[in-house]
């Protein structure tokens, strides 16, 4: 197993195009990134820059035109559809922006999806208690319409963080809430990275949410730059090299 002094996440050369009718337009050039494990990494930059194509390369859910991505020391170029799902199964839990909750399902359910997949023995316990830990132990039984958005999106984290990932990939996690249940999802984001001790990879344009990672990068004509530090975030900056 990957220790906390180890590289979680490298990638190296990572390129990504896209078409647009007849034309080509790259998103992403020569990228290189190494996420420590244990850390928490924020990938910020404004609307099209970058960022949701970068995680999904990192979440297996795309593929790069160029370059080698290795999570937890394994190869994704190395795997084919099924062995990616079961990477993002086993080690991967996955927050975005729209929360993507089954609608017919039940909080508690929706939650203990990602353990019934792999035949998790005692999966619906498991999902309880990750509820309870994001203070939903009294919305078990409520579906997604009977939830405030701030309740649908800590279902969603709870439901990326029940089996216990080694990564937790987050997309605009607050995007779309108000201030004050943000901060409450913020707080909550960050308490369990510190609490499991999941690694995190964070994409917003909240340049203060981003602040509170250890480490910011920014995304920038199809580049990563790393802050000078996370406290000066528009001061100057330069290219990831490591």
């Amino acid at each position: 197993m990957t220790n906390a002094s180890q590289q979680l996440i490298e990638a190296d050369g990572i390129s990504m195009h896209y078409a647009i009718g007849p034309r080509q337009v790259t998103v992403l050039r020569d990228v290189k990134l190494r996420v420590a494990a244990g850390s928490s990494v924020a990938i910020a930059g404004p609307s099209g820059s970058g960022k949701t194509s970068l995680l999904l390369l990192l979440s297996g859910l795309e593929r790069p035109a160029a370059g080698r991505i290795r999570i937890d020391g394994v190869d994704l170029g190395s795997l084919n559809s099924d062995g990616l799902a079961d990477l993002r199964r086993e080690r991967i839990g996955i927050v975005f922006q729209s929360f993507h909750l089954l609608p017919s399902l039940s909080a508690l359910d929706n939650t203990a999806l990602p353990l019934q997949m792999t035949g998790v023995a005692r999966a619906q316990e498991a999902a309880a208690q990750m509820l309870h830990r994001v203070g939903l132990g009294d919305r078990l039984h409520h579906r997604p319409s009977q939830l405030s958005g701030g309740e649908q999106q800590r279902v969603a984290i709870a439901r990326s963080l029940v089996h216990r990932p080694r990564l937790l990939l987050a997309d605009e996690p607050t995007g779309n809430l108000d201030d004050q249940t943000a901060e409450s999802v913020r707080e909550l984001l960050f308490s369990l990275n510190r609490e499991l001790g999941t690694t995190l990879v964070l994409v917003t344009h909240d340049l203060e949410f981003a602040a509170r990672c250890d480490r910011v990068l920014r995304l920038h004509d199809g580049q990563l730059h790393e802050t000078m530090s996370n406290n000066h975030l528009s001061g100057p900056h330069h290219a990831v090299s490591a």
